[in-house]
């Protein structure tokens, strides 16, 4: 099997291609990683069930016992509960900054202090989150994580 990485200008799309003479074990492992790494999950808008890509997440909130995922300018409602889902979204950068809510730091455009030892955060989309001051040092180590790009900063 022949294998080809080529980098292409942020213009254009990233696409993997898999391409295959017979669907075997080793190319359905690659597939099954692949889909693993990329992750969606399903949402439901207007009565219609969707596949949302993680990527797209910026936050996930708790509200009246039903938990919504807010992309950049929608928001989706899940069937998971919020400890489900932070379960679900273990290992990426998802972290609790609040009882009822799961923050993407990779959406996160800068943070400062607020009143009461809280922080706010500044999003991607200008959406700020306050981040309740019981969940300021797991945010501080999470980004003083390695891949998380704030310098250790905050």
């Amino acid at each position: 099997m022949e294998l080809k990485v080529k980098q292409v200008p942020t213009e254009q799309p990233e696409v993997l291609e898999i391409r295959y003479h017979k669907l075997t074990d080793e190319i359905e492992e690659i597939i099954s990683f692949v889909k693993s790494r990329q992750g969606q999950l399903d949402a439901r808008k207007d009565g219609r069930e969707i596949e949302i890509p993680v990527v797209d997440v910026f936050y996930a909130e708790s509200v009246d016992n039903r938990v919504f995922l807010y992309t950049e300018k929608d928001s989706f409602e899940v069937r998971l509960k919020l400890y489900e889902l932070e379960e679900k979204l273990g290992g990426r950068s998802f972290i609790r900054v609040q009882k009822s809510m799961l923050l993407n730091l990779m959406k996160i455009k800068s943070i400062k202090p607020a009143l009461g030892g809280r922080y706010s955060a500044l999003l991607k989309n200008g959406e700020e989150i306050v981040i309740s001051r019981k969940y300021v040092m797991d945010l501080k180590n999470a980004l003083t994580r390695p891949g998380h790009g704030a310098g250790g900063k905050v």
